[in-house]
């Protein structure tokens, strides 16, 4: 997240009233965001369609995160299928040998369970049921499927019950354990979304034609889901309910529907009137905007969501990093992104489309911006680093200003925003006084000041390796500084560094080596002998 540096008063103060409500601006008019998103999540849906009830608290947290029970999943599913008040009033004979386990209300239900094996819950194979114990993803899934038509034995085997439904669009919570009361809620969710056996339609619209679902509630299902998808790589990003990726296009920056003609062939819009949300992302992200054609479009953190006509399946990301302007929605989402401008080319923004500037009198690890001169440039910071395709998160840093608060910095240049762009995409500091420019990552090589200063004086710290440890164990240097590493103890030991910057030979007591860090940054190290529990490291400015 961005945090401002507030200590100048009101003139400060002012100036972060203004960029921050640019940042949450609800902006109106064509080719502009006009409006919030409709949307909802799964614990939401099934709770206002009844289903999920919660305890005498109702649906709280405490609620959510409980472990769902095999009896409890088991009622939900029949209260789903309109099936609950027909369960707990049965009087049929024959029940599971453990139905005792149950309270005497629930005891009706399993016995209804037992005589209708055609919803799925045919006991664990010991003529048991087991009322009160944890729910598995792959038992949970069983059931999902059998309410779908797919029976296990005959159309899949048991052990492959995962990988069967998620061939049918269900998986969203089949790694979870323990599963809880969260997770199926959105197990509950996707298995309306998708089509029975042989149907031609969702389960959710079959339950709605035989008025056990209402109209009114299976409204909140019938939008479009975003997903959260992982690539090859690790990276997460986000995707529709089908597992299309979702893009932005760094162009649209002041103009929101820059993306015309056969740009639009080649990269659809992405639009739905209704969203399905995974917990944890935040709704006030998503937006509308109605573009200059009049054709609505959704978009995340104010920028428009497209998809990429080559991405043929699920899991294709090959739209990513498409001439440094077009990038998959990562999540986290960027905390330092780019904006495109015909003249300047790319430049860096912040989460939301702010532009970033750096001071041409700063030099490298140092900001001169103080006084009246950082309420017009509020330094920019970031409390994570998380960039698009082509940037080097070791480019960025921090440093610690005069004021004690922190600056982001790239490649050890502080960053900082002008107090005059109040929308997405101005650039009114641009040039100002002939010392302020944007920054473009690919052409920046420092600043003017920077140049002229002297040559810094080489300097030289020592890190000792002492009964295990190192001492000091986290160290501030300058960049250029050689840093030796002397071994005192009987034991050899090396400093091996996180991201491979540096690597030195085994020493033995008495044995030193030496390293010189030019680039600011952190960098964490470890003992590769010990790495478990020896470890460093160093803060270069």
């Amino acid at each position: 997240m961005k945090r401002w540096v507030v200590s100048l008063g009101l003139a400060l103060s002012l100036t972060v009233v203004s960029l921050s409500a640019f940042a949450a601006e609800e902006q109106s008019g064509v080719g502009t965001e006009i409006a919030a998103a409709r949307t909802t999540t799964a614990v939401k849906a099934v709770e206002e369609m009844g289903v999920l009830r919660g305890d005498g608290q109702g649906v709280t947290e405490a609620y959510l995160n409980q472990t769902t029970t095999r009896l409890q999943a088991a009622i939900l599913l029949l209260r789903l299928m309109g099936k609950e008040h027909e369960a707990l009033e049965y009087e049929g004979e024959g029940s599971f040998a453990d139905a005792d386990k149950a309270g005497k209300a629930s005891q009706s239900v399993l016995a209804f369970l037992k005589n209708h094996p055609e919803y799925g819950w045919g006991g664990t194979g010991s003529g048991n049921f087991e009322p009160m114990a944890a729910i598995t993803a792959q038992q949970l899934y069983k059931v999902m499927l059998e309410s779908l038509g797919y029976h296990s034995g005959a159309d899949y085997a048991y052990k492959d019950t995962l990988t069967f439904a998620a061939a049918q669009g269900l998986f969203r919570a089949s790694e979870v354990s323990p599963f809880k009361n969260r997770d199926l809620a959105v197990a509950l969710t996707e298995t309306l979304q998708a089509m029975p056996k042989g149907a031609t339609h969702t389960l959710l619209q079959e339950l709605v034609d035989k008025k056990v679902v209402s109209a009114e509630y299976a409204n909140a299902l019938n939008g479009q889901r975003v997903d959260i998808h992982q690539t090859s790589e690790g990276i997460s990003y986000l995707t529709d309910g089908k597992g299309m990726a979702l893009y932005l296009f760094t162009k649209d920056m002041a103009d929101l529907s820059t993306c015309q003609g056969d740009c639009l062939k080649n990269w659809p819009v992405f639009y739905s009137d209704r969203l399905l949300l995974p917990e944890g992302l935040d709704a006030k992200a998503f937006g509308v905007s109605i573009r200059k054609d009049e054709v609505k479009q959704l978009t995340y953190q104010g920028w428009p969501l497209y998809y990429f006509l080559k991405d043929t399946k699920a899991g294709d990301v090959n739209g990513e990093g498409v001439g440094d302007v077009w990038f998959l929605i990562k999540q986290p989402f960027y905390t330092i992104g780019l904006g495109t401008e015909a003249k300047l080319g790319n430049y860096l923004v912040d989460s939301v489309g702010a532009s970033l500037y750096y001071f041409d009198k700063d030099t490298m690890g140092a900001s001169v911006c103080e006084g009246d001169c950082l309420a017009k440039w509020p330094a920019f910071h970031a409390d994570s680093i998380i960039v698009p395709k082509g940037l080097k998160t070791e480019d960025f840093g921090e440093i610690t200003r005069t004021d004690g608060l922190k600056q982001s910095t790239f490649k050890g240049y502080p960053l900082y925003y002008f107090f005059q762009d109040a929308k997405r995409g101005e650039l009114k500091g641009q040039s100002a006084g002939d010392v302020w420019f944007v920054v473009n990552p690919a052409t920046f090589v420092g600043t003017t000041a920077s140049k002229k200063a002297p040559a810094p004086v080489t300097e030289k710290v020592t890190i000792e390796m002492k009964e295990f440890s190192f001492t000091p164990t986290e160290l501030t240097v300058k960049a250029g500084t050689t840093i030796e590493f002397i071994n005192r103890d009987d034991m050899k030991h090396n400093a091996v560094a996180v991201d491979g910057s540096f690597k030195t030979e085994l020493l033995s007591k008495g044995q030193s080596a030496t390293i010189k860090l030019d680039k600011p940054g952190v960098y964490d190290y470890y003992c590769e002998p010990h790495k478990s529990f020896m470890k460093g490291k160093i803060i270069v400015q």
